[in-house]
């Protein structure tokens, strides 16, 4: 538990990471809960940074230097307390995207330019604008993300011979349909083992553990670790014929890689542009949203600006080193939380144990085998999905529940970046028009009002304007046009809550166009903003100061007279 004044905001530094507050008052005790914590994530993080890269179309290495790196660098220069960076399954389908289309080398330049591009986001203090995005688009594409992951792992959890799989969807499963006759019985047999022993691990040991000790102390074990150490115990032990990490990739080396500038081509690279701009988009939503999990369960509250900007440094120095994106990632800083984990020493310690591992036991990992890691895969896309949003969906509006099934049929069936393109037009559409129907404009009945000489027929008009005046509402406005009265206007903005620059222009026209009919027009109760973008658009000096009112009964009574009262305008 924070205090109350580690969770204000910090704005007196533009840099700041939290480890800086955290290691004020550290103690021993603190030391070895983030120790504990860290080593548990580690165990965690192991399998899925091996399987994360080899479904992107890298070799396991690449995401273990990714959590070491990378993951050590977002806890130690990160806004949040106990967020876990590393790869995630959210980049298996852009990554490997890239990679088929671009090269390696060109990954790296395309991770590279989105590290610049998050720490540009940070800097300039954009951390709050991801927020902006709204949850039916972020549903839509989490979704679509986890059915490309799963049908991504169908190859190996099937065992089937394929020369090499098309990055598009058509083409994934017009290959998995060719090579179907190629299924091998003994990898599918162990990823269905793996996968339902993972389920049931999940599903079983905390029952279990509510009546026996032993079963809670094994329940924290994560089932994935499970998963793979019995197959792989069962490819040892029974010999089996199935593919390893040893026989795709020789194995993972002893060492972490030395600095390695890429060989690519500035011909290809200026097509990297739009990638970066993805990898840069996606990163900054999970690992903001990530955040924010995080913050609920600590009653903390992280800095998105620091957060993006460690995540910038981070992949723009880990894809040198041979690692991949990286971002914070929500499984695992679910575990580090669970753990007791209460600063960023706990990532740090996550990172050094994977460092042990790929120092000490990489040798270990020779007869992992792949359909085990395809397991854990349709495991972690089935966790990744909000799969109830869909049942749920029927209690929301048609805008939403089309913005969230184009997002997700456009995010399976063409690409991530089209996906999230036209669901954000669609989602700001869709504000648009709402937003405009909440706006309106109403007739003043004039008959109760004594000030008003009602006995010449169509002398006055008035009316009562509600909500926003913007680019989407002027309408209500235009609509005046073709029925001005004969001597005076009055309009009521007492309750027009924000005006925009198209807005102040279809005043200035209304204005224009009642001085050419020689219609008296006048304001009343204009405030805050919409009295601030009337001054600055220059409406209030060409109406005069005399022809505005603080109220709408000042301006009915205005309206029968010759003497008009002027409002301050301050």
């Amino acid at each position: 538990m924070t205090s109350a004044q580690d969770t204000k905001p910090r704005r007196a530094h533009w840099f700041r990471p939290r480890m800086v507050d955290a290691m004020q008052g550290y103690h021993r005790q603190l030391l070895f809960q983030d120790v504990g914590a860290g080593l548990t994530v580690g165990v965690v993080a192991l399998p899925l940074a091996m399987a994360f890269a080899i479904a992107s179309g890298l070799k396991p290495e690449a995401g273990l230097f990714t959590s070491i790196i990378a993951g050590l660098l977002i806890s130690v220069l990160g806004g949040s307390r106990v967020q876990i960076g590393g790869p995630a399954g959210a980049f298996i389908v852009i990554v490997y995207g890239i990679v088929e289309r671009y090269g390696l080398a060109n990954l790296i330049i395309a991770t590279a330019m989105s590290g610049v591009m998050l720490f540009a986001m940070g800097f300039f203090r954009m951390g709050t604008l991801v927020r902006f995005i709204p949850v039916s688009v972020v549903i839509g594409f989490t979704n679509g993300i986890a059915v490309l992951v799963a049908i991504s792992q169908i190859k190996d959890f099937l065992g089937l011979t394929v020369v090499s799989m098309p990055g598009d969807f058509f083409g994934i499963l017009s290959t998995l349909g060719k090579a179907l006759p190629s299924i091998r019985l003994d990898a599918t047999a162990l990823a269905v083992g793996s996968l339902c022993g993972m389920v049931l691990w999940q599903i079983g040991m905390p029952k279990l553990g509510k009546r026996f000790r032993w079963a809670a102390i094994l329940s924290q074990i994560p089932g994935s670790v499970i998963g793979l150490v019995l197959a792989t115990v069962c490819v040892s032990a029974f010999d089996l014929s199935v593919e390893t990490i040893g026989s795709r990739f020789g194995g993972i080396p002893s060492a972490l890689p030395t600095f390695a500038w890429p060989d690519f081509s500035w011909a290809t690279a200026r097509f990297l542009f739009i990638p970066a701009i993805t990898l840069a988009m996606l990163g900054a939503i999970e690992s903001l949203l990530c955040a924010r999990v995080a913050d609920g369960m600590t009653d903390d509250r992280h800095d998105p600006n620091q957060e993006l900007m460690a995540q910038g440094i981070a992949n723009f120095v880990t894809p040198f080193f041979g690692g991949m994106p990286a971002t914070g990632t929500i499984a695992r800083t679910v575990t580090n939380v669970k753990s007791g984990a209460k600063s960023p020493v706990a990532g740090v310690v996550h990172a050094l144990t994977l460092l042990l591992v790929v120092l000490l036991a990489a040798p270990l990992a020779q007869n992992i085998p792949l359909a085990a890691m395809a397991a854990i895969l349709m495991f972690v896309a089935w966790n990744m999905g909000e799969w109830r949003e869909f049942w749920n969906l029927r209690q929301f509006r048609l805008p939403y529940r089309a913005t969230l099934l184009a997002v997700f049929f456009l995010t399976v069936v063409f690409d991530l970046t089209v996906a999230v393109e036209v669901g954000l037009v669609a989602a700001c559409v869709t504000f648009i028009y709402r937003i405009s129907s909440l706006s309106r404009s109403e007739p003043v009945a004039l008959d109760g009002h004594a000030n008003v000489d009602t006995q010449i027929p169509h002398a006055i008009a008035a009316y009562r304007l509600y909500g926003a005046l913007f680019f989407g509402a002027v309408k209500l406005i235009e609509d005046l046009h073709d029925d001005l009265p004969n001597r005076v206007l009055v309009l009521d903005l007492k309750n027009v809550i924000y005006i925009d620059s198209s807005g102040a222009d279809t005043l200035n026209d209304l204005f224009r166009v009642c001085h050419k009919s020689g219609v008296e027009l006048l304001i009343c109760g204009l405030m805050h903003q919409p009295l601030d973008i009337a001054q600055r658009s220059g409406f209030i000096d060409r109406i005069g100061a005399d022809h505005l009112f603080a109220d709408l009964a000042g301006g009915l009574a205005a309206a029968t007279t010759t003497m008009v009262t002027p409002i301050r305008a301050d």
